[in-house]
């Protein structure tokens, strides 16, 4: 599946490439206002910091939510205390699209976050073009050397890359990177098996001074509080936010 996800995302991106040459997006990437500080936002603290996400489906659990206007949910995560938006893109699978990442850039003054399945510089650009601060780098779809080199070129447009690892052999990949945030996602993307404490086995390998985002397999402030007391410095969520009351669903998040 997540063979699928990528190459589905690449091809979509050459399609794009057609009508928007690199050299007109990077010309409009370079445009824009620095990125925000992503790092700063996601800071530990005295409670859990949220990555909110605009998701309206996914291949394993279907269409969860109407978003119509993903501007109006974005600035209700701000209202609500997310550190972060994340806003999916992926088309085939996610029903997302750039568009949504653009309105959600004009609606909120935090960061925000590109959640697609990134091969190429390509989708790099576009994201900086659009507005956002950080992108994600999945390891496990990337050799490493390919993976180093997305990584560089994201901080070198001032992007924060957020490498999502799956495994303890992933987080050591992502470490090595010199990834100053690295995310452990719970569902593995190519079975789209959920395993909770994934997070807590691997927590440990991540040096200090790292951030460190628990991601997938959030649905109530008991999953918030099993993330937090493994280390997690923040949780991305997208379902639980998308199908409840987001502003007092963030809030009750916060309390841990």
């Amino acid at each position: 599946m997540l063979e699928q996800l990528l190459a589905g995302s690449l091809e979509d991106a050459r399609a794009r490439r057609e009508l928007a040459p690199i050299e007109t997006v990077e010309a409009e990437a370079l445009t824009r206002a620095p990125a925000l500080d992503v790092l700063e936002a996601l800071a530990p603290t005295d409670h859990i910091r949220v990555i909110a996400e605009v998701k309206r489906a996914s291949p394993s659990r279907g269409d969860l939510a109407e978003i119509a206007e993903p501007q109006a949910l974005a600035a209700k995560y701000e209202a609500g205390g997310a550190s972060v938006v994340s806003v999916l893109t992926e088309e085939r699978k996610f029903k997302g699209s750039l568009a949504d990442l653009e309105s959600v850039r004009k609606a909120v003054s935090i960061p925000v976050l590109r959640k697609d399945f990134i091969g190429d510089e390509y989708q790099i650009l576009e994201a900086r073009a659009a507005g956002a601060d950080l992108v994600l780098l999945i390891v496990a779809a990337l050799p490493q050397d390919r993976l180093v080199q997305l990584h560089d070129f994201a901080r070198e447009l001032g992007m924060t890359p957020l490498v999502e690892a799956h495994s303890a052999d992933e987080v050591a990949r992502a470490v090595d990177l010199g990834s100053q945030l690295i995310g452990v996602n719970a569902r593995d993307l190519r079975t789209f098996e959920l395993d909770r404490d994934l997070f807590g086995r691997v927590a440990d390998q991540i040096p200090a001074g790292v951030i460190r985002v628990a991601e997938s397999a959030v649905l109530d402030v008991a999953d918030v509080e099993h993330y937090r007391a493994a280390g997690a410095d923040a949780v991305l969520v997208g379902e639980a936010l998308v199908t409840n009351d987001p502003i007092a669903t963030l809030k009750s998040y916060l309390s841990v």
